[in-house]
């Protein structure tokens, strides 16, 4: 390589920088507009320093410029490229490739260029050359007449460079070959715990250059048990919120991860990309019932039980405990998730609020208190006859009718209710009071009598449908309970019970009990469970996750906000197959996650130190 050919090479790379530059030019009055001036800007200046100045003039002093300025190119070129596309319109997948083409031939003649400027080999291209480069570097050595200023500016100024330069170094190593991740929560427990630290590797998940779709080839085929770093699919992925992710992760690495501008609208602070494990594939409908889950394909029909996910799934954080350290009284995590609901639920329904400052030896208790109360509700509705039920439901409709009968007294009003309030915590709270309103009421036992027994009409045939099932029989368990609790509360009005002799019956509270169970367990129910997803078609047909999509969830079942859910709550029946079916607050809406949404598998951990190594797929 001689100076004449390096000349042609960096003409070459000029024009390749200048192409690329067309290929920005915009018409539309937004950001899209900085584009193309800032790439021709920046080529301009390489054109004047270089050709110019340095292989017309023989002007030596400009080598060190031109080696900067090549050392910038591919990433200026980059930051207008974003630009363009940041604009409202965007741009064409042609236009994309026809831009990234150009940006691959510039960056890559820039390197080669670079490769002969640096001093081991600067010497084949010319040897006054390395020996100006030498003389300059000896000198900045032994600065003897530059003044201290001078010297501090320069080395400063040297300092943002590598800086700089390393950002948008790492930036590239980001969206192409690996990036650091941080876990933020408990969802993955006992895999990560917040704060670890993993690796994620890239390159075989198809990663694209920003705002496009133009990049490497997807290689990567994720198997189950899998753990996989995605983009938040319950955020926007419309050009606005890429473009404002992309700046949020710049700046974020800018300011040295001081600076989080991804944000929500709330400003809090958006959890996205997200950690989780692969647990449907394509070709699969899924479904998940008393924590173990099912699934099917086109040339399997019935649903079977996912044998390995039993290995991943962690229901009962009590029985971890590689996460408790005993000697020292505290936990490596931060959450017992069912303990938590749990302790809500017994502040509501007939009881004073818990103390939350627990010894970890409570706490567990607590855990396990909870998990069992589940267990036990789970195996008493397994257990469930329904025509057994239809026949108790019947006999405490007639039961009510007939104390209804006996008290004489002067009925108006007709009695009805809102179905948003059919909800059990709600009836259980208002028991009382609406137990007097039936009672006087035109409709009363009329309307009583349907809300225990209209859902045994017509019982449906689930045909595999475990959710399904499983959700109308709690249904079913609940109402029997609080039809229990209506029916005595009518016997004690009619035998004229104090206020006091209404809180010390014991019937009543072995009700209350029960209904705690049953309410503690519909506020664990989208966590536990999951419907058949997707779901069948209107004719009951049927559906697939679609190819090169997959399905998601954390490991940690109950601190996992993951695919099953969504960000909002909205009062849903348990059970469509009963008209005066009992409500609860539900976030149940599953979703598959499209490959082109996965950013990498996480391969291995490097913090903490004492946990670091390879995340490797469990053996059965």
């Amino acid at each position: 390589m001689n100076t004449k050919r390096l000349s042609w090479l960096t003409f070459a790379c000029a024009s390749f920088s200048a192409l690329f530059s067309l290929t920005l030019l915009s018409f539309h009055a937004d950001i899209s507009l900085i584009a193309l001036p800032l790439a021709l800007v920046f080529t301009a200046f390489l054109a004047f320093f270089s050709i110019k100045k340095l292989f017309f003039q023989q002007n030596l002093f400009m080598i060190p410029v031109f080696r900067e300025l090549l050392q910038y190119l591919p990433y200026v070129l980059l930051v207008a490229f974003v630009f363009r596309r940041a604009g409202e319109f965007g741009t064409s997948f042609a236009l994309d490739v026809i831009s990234v083409l150009f940006w691959l031939l510039a960056s890559g003649t820039t390197l080669v260029i670079l490769h002969y400027l640096n001093p081991k080999h600067i010497s084949k291209v010319s040897s006054e050359w390395a020996a100006f480069v030498e003389k300059q570097k000896v000198e900045r050595k032994n600065p003897k007449n530059k003044s201290f200023v001078k010297s501090t500016v320069r080395e400063i100024l040297s300092w943002i460079d590598a800086l700089v330069q390393a950002v948008f170094m790492v930036l590239l190593l980001n969206i192409f070959i690996v990036q650091l991740y941080e876990i933020p929560s408990e969802s993955m427990v006992p895999e990560f715990l917040i704060k670890d630290r993993v690796v994620v590797f890239k390159t075989l998940s198809g990663p694209k250059f920003p705002l496009s779709d133009v990049g490497l080839p997807y290689l990567k085929k994720y198997k189950r048990g899998d753990i996989v770093v995605f983009r938040n699919p319950h955020y926007a992925n419309d050009r606005k919120s890429e473009v404002h992710t992309f700046l949020s992760q710049l700046v974020y690495m800018c300011t040295l991860t001081k600076v989080n501008l991804n944000v929500d609208e709330y400003g809090r602070e958006k959890a996205d990309p997200l950690v989780k494990r692969v647990r449907g594939l394509e070709g699969e409908q899924l479904m998940m019932q008393d924590g173990v889950l099912y699934a099917r394909t086109k040339d399997s029909p019935e649903f079977k039980a996912v044998t390995d996910d039993a290995d991943y799934a962690a229901w009962n954080i009590n029985e971890l405990k590689d996460l408790y350290n005993l000697s020292e009284n505290e936990l490596k995590i931060e959450k017992l998730p069912i303990t938590c609901i749990y302790r809500e639920e017994l502040s509501g329904i007939g009881r004073d609020k818990f103390h939350w400052n627990y010894s970890l030896e409570e706490a567990l208790s607590e855990e396990k208190k909870a998990y069992d109360n589940m267990i036990s509700c789970e195996k008493e509705r397994r257990n469930l006859s329904l025509d057994a039920a239809a026949s108790e439901a019947k006999k405490i409709a007639e039961d009510f009718d007939a104390v209804f009968k006996t008290i004489k007294t002067n009925r108006n009003a007709t009695f009805s209710i809102s179905k948003n309030n059919f909800v059990l915590e709600t009836l259980a709270r208002n028991s009382t009071y609406m137990s007097a309103e039936l009672l006087s009421s035109v409709n009363g036992s009329e309307w009583f009598a349907l809300f225990m027994t209209d859902w045994a009409k017509s019982i449906p045939n689930f045909s595999g449908d475990l959710y399904s099932e499983a959700n109308f029989k709690l249904n079913v368990m609940a109402k029997l309970t609080l039809g229990k609790l209506f029916l005595r509360n009518a016997q004690l009005y009619k035998s004229g019970v104090s206020d006091v002799g209404f809180q010390t019956d014991e019937l009543r509270a072995s009700y209350f009990s029960e209904l705690q169970k049953l309410d503690f367990y519909t506020k664990i129910l989208d966590n536990r469970n999951m419907p058949i997803f997707p779901a069948n078609d209107e004719n009951g047909n049927p559906q697939y996750i679609p190819k090169n999509c997959y399905f998601m969830m954390g490991d940690n079942r109950f601190n996992s906000l993951d695919m099953r859910h969504s960000y909002s709550v909205v009062k849903t029946p348990l059970t469509v197959h009963d008209e005066y079916s009992l409500y609860y607050d539900s976030n149940m809406a599953p979703q598959y996650v499209s490959r082109a949404r996965m950013l990498g598998s996480a391969s291995y951990r490097f913090w903490p130190v004492s946990r670091a190594g390879i995340l490797g797929r469990k053996e059965k």
